[in-house]
């Protein structure tokens, strides 16, 4: 059965908000401690490659990835 995963991945800095299109609809939160969670779902390790790579192409410090809960797929 396919799965589609919710991520949150960490950055360093506070994100503008109006970034989250660009992040594939990720949701933006900032914490208090100055960081930047992108929480959503991601289908596949290929559209989370793209998301870090994105991460990477800003300059964004990467803090952590964490993989939260995994369910099953709606198109199946």
């Amino acid at each position: 059965m396919d799965e589609t995963t919710i991520y949150t991945i960490r950055i360093k800095g506070h994100l503008d908000a109006k970034w989250s299109e660009w992040f594939e609809g990720l949701q933006i939160i900032h914490e208090a401690n100055g960081e930047t969670m992108l929480v959503g779902e991601v289908v596949d390790q290929a559209s989370l490659h793209g998301l870090l790579a994105k991460v990477r192409d800003l300059g964004l410090p990467l803090v952590a990835v964490m993989p939260t809960v995994a369910m099953p797929r709606a198109d199946n």
